[in-house]
């Protein structure tokens, strides 16, 4: 147990360090964050959702933002978890499979006290983008705007993965893309649902597309507004 535990630790404090080195070298462009920076200013929060594919660079453009992350209770999302809390967010376990209903439980009740939500819909094993609804379950229950967002470049690796993890190259020009919000109603049946998610998976989709491969210079330095509405471009 002792020796799980300094692995898991060793392998949070090297994969932040990692995550944030490459990052650094970076030039980024932000697209569509009006919103998010309308809803920081009133205090309310949103539940991101963007694909699996794009945790690394959403974990380096989002850190010190205290987002509370839905992280699987498979052996590794213990990785990932103690990785990304490293990078300022908060974690809560469970998924779609294993914990589904605890973790939910854990992150309405963080929302409904002002905390920022984000989950990967096509995660933890799959299939790679298909929106799963249980983030829209959470936004019926919290009254949080869903917030579709992604980020894409000009270079990047890809990992044999199931979801096909996306690496960016480092000094590449990369693009932080929101979609536009979307409430889900308090009163919304299983069948708006499935159509709430079949919309944003498209989305999702589209956004990924349009930023996926671009050369374009950034306009200005990222900046993601903290949760008391000032602009913090993270540490």
């Amino acid at each position: 147990m002792l020796r799980d535990d300094f692995r898991f630790w060793a392998a949070g404090h090297l994969g932040s360090a990692l995550i944030r080195g490459l990052g650094s070298s970076l030039k980024i462009r932000v697209e569509g964050d009006a919103p998010l920076h309308e809803f920081r200013r009133a205090g309310q929060p949103v539940i991101f959702v963007f694909w699996h594919s794009r945790i690394l660079p959403l974990t380096y453009l989002h850190r010190n933002q205290d987002v509370l992350v839905l992280i699987s209770e498979h052996g590794d999302g213990e990785y990932i978890a103690r990785t990304i809390e490293q990078m300022g967010f908060r974690t809560a376990r469970g998924s779609s499979t294993r914990g589904g209903a605890r973790g939910l439980r854990t992150l309405v009740k963080a929302a409904r006290k002002g905390s920022d939500l984000a989950f990967t819909p096509d995660g933890p094993r799959g299939p790679p983008k298909k929106f799963k609804i249980g983030a829209l379950v959470a936004a019926q229950l919290t009254e949080a705007a869903v917030l579709p967002l992604t980020a894409g470049g000009e270079s990047m690796w890809r990992v044999d993965s199931w979801d096909r993890l996306v690496i960016p190259k480092p000094f590449t020009h990369w693009t932080l893309k929101y979609g536009e919000p979307r409430f889900i109603p308090r009163n919304a049946t299983p069948e708006e649902l499935e159509m709430h998610a079949s919309e944003l998976e498209q989305i999702l989709n589209r956004i990924q597309d349009d930023v996926d491969g671009r050369t374009v210079a950034p306009e200005r330095e990222p900046s993601v507004p903290s949760s008391d509405g000032r602009t913090d471009p993270g540490g």
